[in-house]
């Protein structure tokens, strides 16, 4: 799927790819993770350097998080979990890739919302200012099955719905709403 955004009125694109896993090896994973999905999203953006710089902000409802799945949680990358970023991924034109899975094969709803996402660097307030957002995931079902979802668009509600958690969970930080460019 491709899904365009602006940036300072210069188009841009991401180009998400979700598939099943066959080879977990090749990955990094362990070959329990054979048949999970993996998501990778690659930003197609014609500035560089720090005009290119963005950040993947990811949350993921899931039936086995602390809300046994009535709401969202942060899913930063585990090397960088304690850091007071709400950013996954952050650097100049940064690739999202994320591949989760289970040990257990026990009935599951996961569900990520991934946000491609920006700071200005002009300011002293540390800024997310969101630019796109897709939904992906997978389901465990009754049988063991695992069914990928389909890649989705969000809009500007979605993340709106995710402010109040944002800013409790990152209080240095400030969420602004989205505001899609015309």
């Amino acid at each position: 799927m491709i899904i365009p955004f602006l940036r300072d009125d210069t188009q841009g694109s991401l180009t998400v790819t979700v598939e099943r896993v066959d080879d977990p090896i090749a990955i990094g994973k362990h070959p329990s993770a054979q048949g999970f999905p993996s998501c990778t999203a690659v930003v197609d953006y014609p500035e560089k350097g720090y005009r290119a710089l963005f950040g993947w902000v990811q949350l993921v409802r899931s039936t086995d998080n602390t809300s046994a799945g009535a709401a969202f949680d942060m899913d930063p990358f585990y090397l960088f979990e304690d850091a007071p970023s709400p950013y996954a991924f952050f650097g100049v034109k940064p690739t999202l890739f994320d591949a989760p899975s289970r040990a257990g094969r026990e009935p599951l709803i996961w569900t990520a919302h991934s946000y491609l996402a920006w700071t200005p660097m002009d300011g002293t307030e540390r800024r997310v200012l969101p630019l796109t957002g897709f939904s992906w995931g997978f389901d465990i079902g009754s049988d063991s099955r695992i069914a990928l979802q389909p890649v989705q668009t969000l809009t500007s509600m979605d993340w709106d719905a995710h402010l109040p958690y944002l800013g409790t969970s990152y209080p240095g930080w400030v969420f602004d709403e989205w505001q899609p460019e015309q």
